[in-house]
Order: structure tokens, then C-alpha cells, then sequence
């Protein structure tokens, strides 16, 4: 079997293992909401999800934690590729958050505040599952969840707690108040992520490939500039050609320097690498060992 033939059979497998993850879920609980960032492997994750219901429409709404920090050209990729499939589209908004007193803004980045506004709105639509995007290679925090994350009443996570999960058998049962969160990539790699996004034609934000965007370099990342960010002392910015491994707060969110312009060539770019995607790209990452799990025993994705 040629190396091509081998990697469609491995992305079927990936495919038909998500597809059954999210049918299971959806017949089990009563109120699922899938989390959609616009980013490549929330992407991934609503095409998989609209293969396991196809034809029929989504059972489920699309719900974005908007921090107000993003790129531009990945809220306006958002919004016309949730209008195109005719997905119910809820934003809920970290700006709104602070407005309310629910948090206090005290940085640059939003991404601590996403936590409460995420909570926040899996009460309001009372939903007890949430679909994610999260892989186990990105990060150490993440391989320590299963494909089903359960959280208390409080949204709050505990490692020790993991249900296993043997011969893909899932324990969707939760007490009232609890609710999990179901990770569908878990067994995906990011390669993985962009074999299938290539296979399946999917389209993408611009930022994912390389285009020129002034930067300025700051603790070993490059920082885009913003109204929101701008060089410090002793920091100088320039006009590069880069492009994005993820994307989120753009405050805290690194490009790479890339020549790569399409699919095939962002796939050889990270056959290259030996930096995980988090690990190169994210600086709140870079705060402590531990700053990924913390968070997420908060209650964070």
C-alpha cells in the first residue's frame, strides 16, 4: 500500500471513530453544544459533526467564547461559514463579562477571562455536553483527559477522576448539575488535522497560511502588531512573512516564519518541525509547567 492509500485508511479510522464519538454523545445526553473558534480543529470538528447527522441538520447549536481579541480574518471566516451550513450560532462574550463584573480585565490577554464566560453560558443554555477541539499532542494537560472530560457542578475538572474508556466503550452517565466535555480529535495529531483538512477540501482562515503582517519579537515569539499590542522598549517591529499554528487572543499568540501558501506546503512545514504547536505559538503556555492544567481544573476548554 502506497504511503498516501496508508494515511486516507488512518483518517478514515480517525473519521469514523469522531463521527461515532459524537453520535453516542448526542443520543446519550440531552443539551449538547459544539465549541467553534473558527480555528483549524474546531473546523475539523464541525465537519465531522455535520457527516454524522447529514443530511440532516446539526442537533446541536455552534458556540464561539469570543474574547474580542481576535484576528479579524477569523471572526469574518467564522460568521460566513456558520451563515453558509445554516448552523445556529451563539456568541458568548468575554467583553460582556467584564461589563457585568462577572471578571476584571488585568492584561493584555483575555484567555484567563474565557473560563468564567465559557461557564457562563454552558449554565444559561443549561447544556450538558460540549464538543471540543482539543488534541491530545498539544499539549501535556490535554493527554491527561480522555475522549470524555466530566466536570462537577462548577464546570471544574479533576485528573484523577478520568472514567476509562475501554474498547471505545463511553460512560456518558452524569449526576444532575455535572457535565463533560467530549473531545472527538483526542487520537488526531496536528499533521492529522491537515491530511484531512487537505482530503476534505475544507477552507480555512488566511491567517493559517503565510502573508506578510508586521511583528515584533518578544520572549522568543512573534508577536503580531495591534491596536491592542505594540513593541515595548528595546523592541523593534518588521514586516515579515509568517503564518499561524493556532489562533486565538492575538495578544499572546505567535506566528511562525513561513513561506508555505498552500495546504501541501504547510503539511511539509510541519513534518519539519520538532516544536509543538502550543509550545512555539503560545505564550500564555510559556507562564509555568502547569499553566494549561490549572486552567482547566478552573474550568477552561
Amino acid at each position: 500500500m502506497s504511503v498516501g492509500a496508508t494515511q486516507l485508511s488512518a483518517l478514515t479510522a480517525l473519521e469514523a471513530e469522531a463521527v461515532h464519538i459524537i453520535r453516542e454523545v448526542v443520543a446519550e445526553l440531552e443539551r449538547p453544544v459544539l465549541l467553534f473558534s473558527a480555528g483549524k480543529d474546531s473546523i475539523v470538528l464541525l465537519r465531522l459533526a455535520e457527516k454524522a447527522f447529514a443530511p440532516n441538520p446539526l442537533p446541536f447549536p455552534v458556540l464561539h467564547v469570543d474574547t474580542g481579541h481576535n484576528f479579524p480574518e477569523v471572526v469574518e471566516f467564522r460568521d460566513r461559514r456558520v451563515a453558509q451550513s445554516g448552523h445556529k450560532l451563539l456568541v458568548a462574550s468575554v467583553q460582556e463579562s467584564i461589563d457585568r463584573g462577572r471578571v476584571v480585565e488585568n492584561g493584555p490577554s483575555r484567555n484567563q477571562l474565557q473560563t468564567r464566560t465559557l461557564l457562563d453560558a454552558l449554565a444559561e443554555g443549561r447544556f450538558d455536553a460540549a464538543f471540543g477541539g482539543a488534541r491530545r499532542d498539544e499539549e501535556r494537560a490535554r493527554a491527561k483527559e480522555r475522549v470524555l472530560s466530566f466536570r462537577d457542578e462548577h464546570g471544574q475538572w479533576e485528573p484523577r477522576a478520568q472514567r476509562p474508556e475501554p474498547w471505545t466503550l463511553y460512560n456518558t452517565r452524569i449526576r444532575r448539575g455535572e457535565s463533560v466535555r467530549v473531545f472527538p480529535l483526542s487520537n488526531w495529531t496536528e499533521l492529522d488535522v491537515w491530511r484531512y483538512i487537505e482530503a476534505e477540501g475544507l477552507a480555512l482562515p488566511g491567517v493559517y497560511f503565510a502573508h506578510e503582517r508586521e511583528v515584533f519579537e518578544r520572549d522568543g515569539m512573534l508577536l503580531a502588531v495591534s491596536e491592542l499590542l505594540r513593541p515595548g522598549p528595546g523592541e523593534r517591529s518588521s514586516v515579515e512573512s509568517v503564518r499561524y499554528r493556532t489562533v486565538g487572543d492575538l495578544t499572546i499568540t505567535g506566528a511562525v516564519r513561513s513561506t508555505a501558501t498552500t495546504i501541501p506546503e504547510v503539511i511539509a512545514e510541519i513534518e519539519e518541525t520538532t516544536i509543538s504547536e502550543r509550545g512555539q505559538t503560545r505564550a500564555d503556555d510559556k507562564v509555568s509547567a502547569s499553566a494549561m492544567e490549572d486552567r482547566k481544573r478552573a474550568g477552561y476548554f
